[in-house]
């Protein structure tokens, strides 16, 4: 299968032709260059997993297989740095999901981005940013994962700031550049104290259950914890940060600048992912050998999916409202993999997180294209200048809803089964834990039926232009992902991905199931008799939760805090202090040697006059000055 690295490379291939040549090229011959090499690397990607899925285990296990491999740098004879492919049954599920996003977020951007300045570019930046996430899943080692985690994070910038005469775009673009970057210092770090105890990077020695190689580490302690576990906590900052969980999270709603299939691909399916990614692809690591630091995943992974379910509840941005849902979700995927013990029914957890995934990577990527068709129509964000659209709208209407009711856990729908399994492990593990889910998940039904019945229903706004369906090429991977979202709760997903390689087969707990249904449900029925036609009922709560309401518009002024904790704090009061002594002190010293140094030379300058007489003179002076020296001393 050495074929597989053609999988990262052809989507380089295409960053550099069109990154050197798009200018040469006209803008649809850009568009379709970058569609169909996704297409193919797709196609690839496809291949790939029925090759590997469809090859007979190993005593009930599918082996990982590693194609192609170089080394790049060597260290010591144990530790280096190689560069390669890694097949395992996560690697290749998330190459599924990032081939099948991307191929549809650049069919549809043919027709989103079309007539924008630019289109060359954004069709290089997708391709790259779609090589790094592939070559960070099919990462062989840590470090090669943090050299592709780093290309993320530098077409996320490039893709979010891609209106770059817009203030805001850049403004957002920066914003989730530094913050992912802070993260990314803890990941290193992380890594580097990993490596030094272990004296290896490569996953397969990581995670092959040979407990020596983390003796030292363990047996190192620091503030009353291992030195393992301050670098796998460290390791987990870097994931936080990437996958937006608090207090890292405030780049990713802000990152709704960039244009809408950007955000399909970036914060649904993908980047925001890759955290959740990182602690599946060391789980045994954190299981085995750090379990408090796991745990404490899952209560961060609780506290943010509550945090940004809240916050959702009150946006009016429907791009927005998305971004929160993202965050949420993906506190769910981190409850799941924290909550999980490790093989069969214990394992349960970590399959539904990864199920999760899976589900969850359509059914946004789905809803975010579904409110691009919207804003296409409109122009517009706030649902305030929307309603009454499923007439104008029909196709992006059914698909919208289609997807609506898979997020919110409603049957036969691919996210009922999903997040059914995360509430199952969830009380399986404390039932506080399962509770508290079971009401994120009834947040998450009433704020997703609110944005719908928002757009859809109600009365229509008053728009210059009257709105109408998108063209074909935006609403056929709609049908696509609607048609997926539909059918994936049903594919045997335990039978592919477990904590532990073994088949494990999906059971619903129809306790836990049934409640969960019943809580949908009745947060949908809410979220009707709120919303589907006028109502004095929000504006009342609002009113009588005011305190409650503004808090959650405002994001709970977490936003504010950095700003204080940045400009007043570090900026006014640790930058400015440092600032003067660097200006007064440091530059003071070497100003002053410097004066001194051009004063003595000025004095001294005689002495080199170039005239032969007068160093002729200074010799016999110094030849007669010697010599009375020694005759005298």
């Amino acid at each position: 299968m050495e074929y597989t690295i053609l999988i990262v490379l052809l989507p380089l291939l295409t960053f550099l032709v069109l990154g050197l040549l798009g200018m040469k090229l006209k803008a649809c011959a850009s568009g379709l260059v970058g569609t169909l090499s996704m297409a193919v690397t797709t196609a690839l990607a496809y291949g790939t997993a029925w090759q590997y899925f469809t090859t007979a285990k190993v005593d009930g296990i599918y082996q990982k297989w590693v194609p192609f491999n170089i080394e790049w740098l060597r260290f010591t004879d144990n530790l280096h740095i190689d560069l390669g492919v890694l097949l395992d049954p996560i690697s290749v599920m998330m190459l599924v999901v990032i081939t099948t996003v991307s191929l549809m977020v650049h069919v549809y951007s043919l027709g989103y981005m079309k007539g924008e300045r630019g289109f060359e570019r954004y069709y290089a930046f997708l391709s790259l940013f779609s090589c790094s996430m592939l070559g960070l899943v099919v990462a062989t080692n840590i470090f090669q994962m943090y050299i592709f985690w780093e290309l993320v994070g530098v077409s996320s910038y490039l893709l979010i700031g891609f209106y770059y005469t817009k203030p805001e775009a850049i403004a957002a673009s920066k914003k989730a550049f530094i913050v992912t970057r802070f993260a990314d210092l803890g990941f290193l770090i992380g890594i580097l104290l990993l490596s030094f105890f272990t004296q290896t990077f490569d996953f397969g020695l990581l995670t092959s259950g040979d407990r020596a190689i983390f003796s030292q580490a363990a047996g190192t302690t620091f503030m009353g914890a291992s030195a393992l576990a301050w670098a796998m906590a460290l390791i987990f900052i870097g994931g936080a940060g990437k996958s937006a969980m608090f207090p890292l999270h405030i780049w990713l709603p802000d990152a709704m600048e960039g244009p809408t299939p950007v955000s399909a691909l970036i914060h649904a399916a993908t980047m925001v992912v890759a955290g959740v990614y990182l602690v599946a692809r060391l789980f045994p690591v954190y299981y085995f050998e750090t379990p408090e630091v796991l745990h404490g995943i899952a209560y961060v992974g609780a506290f943010t999916a509550l945090f940004a379910a809240t916050i959702a509840c009150v946006q009016t941005d429907i791009k927005r409202v998305l971004a929160f849902s993202t965050i949420s979700q993906i506190g769910f995927m981190m409850v799941a993999l924290g909550v999980s013990g490790y093989g069969g029914h214990e394992g349960l957890g970590y399959m539904a997180g990864m199920f999760h995934l899976f589900t969850h990577a359509m059914f946004k990527a789905l809803l975010f294209l579904g409110a691009g068709a919207i804003i296409h129509a409109v122009h517009s964000n706030e649902m305030s200048h929307m309603g009454g659209l499923r007439k104008q709208m029909p196709i992006t209407h059914i698909t919208f809803l289609v997807a609506c009711l898979a997020i919110s856990g409603i049957p036969p729908f691919s996210g009922f089964f999903s997040k059914d399994e995360i509430l199952t492990a969830a009380f399986m593990f404390a039932p506080a834990m399962g509770w508290v889910m079971s009401f994120i998940a009834a947040l998450t039904a009433f704020y997703m039926f609110r944005l719908y019945y928002n757009i859809f229903w109600g009365t229509p706004a008053k728009h210059e232009h009257e709105p109408h369906e998108a063209p074909g090429v935006m609403t056929t991977p709609l049908i696509i992902l609607a048609a997926v979202t539909c059918v994936a709760g049903f594919i045997p997903f335990g039978k592919f991905v477990s904590s532990d390689g073994a088949d494990y087969i999906i059971h619903l707990d129809w306790t836990v199931a049934g409640t969960s249904i019943a809580i949908a449900l009745i947060s949908i029925a809410v979220a009707t008799v709120f919303y589907r036609k006028h109502s004095p009922i929000p504006d009342r709560l609002a009113r009588t939760f005011s305190g409650l309401h503004r808090a959650a518009s405002h994001r709970f002024y977490i936003d504010e805090v950095y700003l204080f904790i940045t400009k007043r704090v570090i900026f006014n009061g640790v930058s400015r202090s440092i600032a003067w002594f660097d200006r007064h002190v440091i530059d003071g010293a070497m100003n002053g040697l410097a004066l001194v140094t051009n004063r003595m030379s000025l004095a001294i300058r005689g002495l080199q006059s170039g005239q032969v007489q007068q160093y002729a003179f200074v010799f016999l002076v110094g030849l007669l000055l010697i010599t009375v020296l020694v005759l005298f001393c």
